[in-house]
């Protein structure tokens, strides 16, 4: 495969707040993104849907730097994620500090939730605020509460996750992601463990929060309604790469690749 160079300067375009450059990722011989090019702006709320194995939930990975990448460069905000500048003004592999420093704008509601068991709701939102952001613990705790008004939670600040049903733990999980106060916020199958009548609350939860805030959205779904109504650009992946992306009317309505008319067949 071609081996390609990490770009010296940032992306031209100001306005991206995410922008894949050649990225490659490899588990052993197995490449899952292949020379992956796309952006998400400032702002921007972008679904990635596709069949499962088609590299979405890699790009997440990757973004919250739970992967390195193989080749190519990771740009946040103008800065190189997973790279750092070298004496020589050049690009080098990222250090653990540097990747903490960017990892701050990036929050991340995951398939499962994560919740710590041994702590309350409260103590689960405001553990990362105070000891990663430096948050006073009264700072933290009025936020954590303003979060748990926004999910509906807001008479579970004691509870402890063993006495939450599935939706109202991923509710608290998102409300964590969103103490962080991340300029991006990535979801992955957020509601592929819920039961199936849990899901809707979840999703219209999503949906306030994306039509009533300015945060960026990077989700990968299979629920495609959802990703009609909260996406101002959808991207279809097959075998790690975007085959087709463009507003959800087009994708949804009238797509153009023959793979991302079978796709919607099967799921729609």
């Amino acid at each position: 495969m071609h081996k390609t160079t990490p770009r010296d300067a940032a992306p031209d375009a100001p306005a991206d707040l995410v922008r894949f450059d050649h990225v490659v990722k490899r588990f052993g011989d197995h490449v899952v993104l292949d020379q992956l090019d796309f952006a998400v702006q400032r702002g921007e709320h972008v679904t990635l849907i596709g069949p499962s194995g088609s590299g979405k939930t890699t790009i997440l990975r990757l973004l919250m730097t739970l992967e390195r990448v193989s080749d190519g460069v990771i740009w946040v905000d103008g800065e190189p994620l997973s790279h750092m500048r070298g004496p020589d003004g050049g690009l080098k592999p990222a250090t653990e500090k540097h990747l903490r420093g960017i990892r701050k704008k990036i929050g991340m509601v995951f398939q499962q939730f994560n919740l710590f068991p041994n702590m309350t709701v409260l103590q689960n939102i405001t553990e990362a605020p105070i000891s990663v952001l430096g948050l006073g613990r009264e700072e933290a705790e009025q936020r954590a509460r303003e979060l748990l008004d926004l999910v509906g939670l807001s008479d579970k600040v004691g509870a402890h996750p063993s006495q939450l049903s599935g939706g109202q733990q991923q509710r608290v999980a998102i409300a964590r992601a969103l103490a962080m106060r991340p300029e991006i916020l990535l979801l992955d199958e957020v509601t592929s463990a819920l039961d199936p009548e849990l899901v809707a609350g979840v999703l219209d939860l999503l949906r306030e929060i994306a039509h009533s805030t300015d945060i960026t959205l990077l989700c990968v779904t299979h629920e495609m309604n959802f990703a009609r109504d909260i996406s101002d650009q959808v991207m279809m992946f097959d075998s790690g790469h975007v085959i087709e992306s463009g507003a959800p009317e087009k994708i949804f309505g009238d797509p153009e690749h023959e793979r991302t008319r079978e796709f919607l067949s099967a799921v729609l």
